[in-house]
């Protein structure tokens, strides 16, 4: 199979994962109903297919009225105008379709025994529907196409908006969080972030298995010809880290390793060594001479039936994350959670939430809140697994 090939089954991959975790956590809440942004086409706050970015926004009650907590999901990314149409046809290109929905992931619930540290605050999921993570700025539309990639214009109109009519102007504490493609996003929105509320007492950053690596030293490696696509195609050197771009080219300042020591808003990465979406679609797609790639490593469950290469493949990426993690400075305000559980993404299961990945005696919602009021540094890194286990 060929570069583009491979990048193209990896769009759809995430695509697919996108739709099954939202899927997943539809379940027990009260809907909460769709708002798009005011006056999108005016302010360029578009959909790839033109249609108006928007956000599902939950008002926090007690003493949490005050408090904030932004959440831009997953969804994988495009690099052409074929991929990028047709996201269009699905919720990662377009809000047409979307309706009411419920606020389940763990941390955006607002029941005390699961989510006790921000079980009352303001919450808000803004849609991801640019396939740059938020990153995209092109004045410019095709007329041919019709294609808009407007999601950095998306998530600044969200937040304007939600300062001017929702009350986050007054903003004591927040906390930007995101997964996967979201968890990139957040990284590089991270300082954006804390620019748009400069009264607040509190600002931080968390992501969700966004730490995507570039293992240059690993064979058979795309991540970096992707990410580069990626970058050149949506035209985002532009808003790139300056700090990154002026010593790096910009498809490499799309890489967290390359940008987190620049980032000044307290972060907490949370990851694993072995990312299964990393792993499968990114460091060794259909690795030569290597059968059964995409299978063996679609679960923990199949890891069985990947040979002993593969399985030393595996293994040789997990060091490598361990590695490229002990790279970055030691950032006395950075949080960190990485384990060794073969996925992608924690956030949208409750017992990986509050219950089976624990370090230290510390669960991910302990380890964030800890770390959120720091009530306590968190450098958790489980060095004591060679190999992905099984948490879930």
């Amino acid at each position: 199979m060929d570069t583009h090939n491979q990048i193209k089954a990896i769009l759809w991959v995430g695509i697919v994962f996108y739709l099954f975790m939202l899927i997943k956590s539809q379940a027990s809440e009260p809907s909460l109903n769709i708002t798009f942004i005011t006056d999108a086409a005016a302010k360029g706050a578009l959909c790839l297919d033109g249609s108006p970015g928007a956000y599902y926004f939950a008002p926090g009650f007690d003493d949490g009225v005050d408090n904030w907590i932004v959440f831009l999901p997953g969804g994988g990314w495009c690099n052409t105008v074929a991929d990028c149409l047709n996201r269009t046809k699905t919720p990662i290109g377009s809000t047409v379709n979307a309706g009411a929905r419920e606020l389940t992931l763990p941390f955006l619930r607002p029941n005390k025994t699961i989510n006790p540290d921000f079980y009352n605050w303001n919450k808000v999921l803004i849609l991801y529907c640019d396939g740059a993570s938020f990153m995209a700025d092109i004045d410019v539309v095709d007329l041919e196409t019709k294609l808009y990639f407007r999601g950095r214009r998306i998530f600044t109109s969200a937040i304007e908006e939600l300062k001017a009519t929702k009350g986050m102007a007054n903003a004591a504490n927040a906390l930007l969080a995101g997964d996967s493609a979201g968890g990139l996003a957040t990284m590089l929105n991270c300082d954006r972030f804390r620019s748009f509320l400069p009264n607040a007492c509190r600002v931080k950053c968390y992501t969700d298995s966004g730490f995507f690596i570039q293992a240059k030293n690993l064979p058979e490696v795309i991540t970096t010809f992707y990410f580069t696509s990626i970058v050149t195609f949506h035209e985002l050197a532009e808003y790139l880290p300056k700090s990154c771009t002026q010593r790096l080219s910009a498809g490499l300042c799309f890489f967290p390793e390359n940008v987190v020591a620049d980032i000044q808003t307290p972060l907490f990465i949370l990851n694993s060594d072995f990312d299964s979406y990393q792993i499968a679609n990114l460091i060794y797609p259909n690795h030569p001479g290597e059968k059964g790639w995409k299978y063996c490593t679609s679960k923990f469950s199949k890891l069985e039936n990947c040979t002993t290469n593969q399985l030393q493949l595996i293994m040789d990426f997990g060091t490598t994350f361990l590695k490229t993690l002990e790279g970055l400075d030691d950032n006395p305000s950075r949080g960190l959670f990485s384990s060794s559980c073969y996925r992608h993404s924690f956030i949208y299961y409750p017992q990986l939430w509050q219950g089976t990945t624990i370090f230290q005696n510390k669960t991910i919602q302990q380890a964030i809140g800890d770390w959120y009021f720091e009530r306590s540094s968190v450098k958790l890194i489980d060095t004591e697994h060679s190999s992905p286990i099984s948490c879930i």
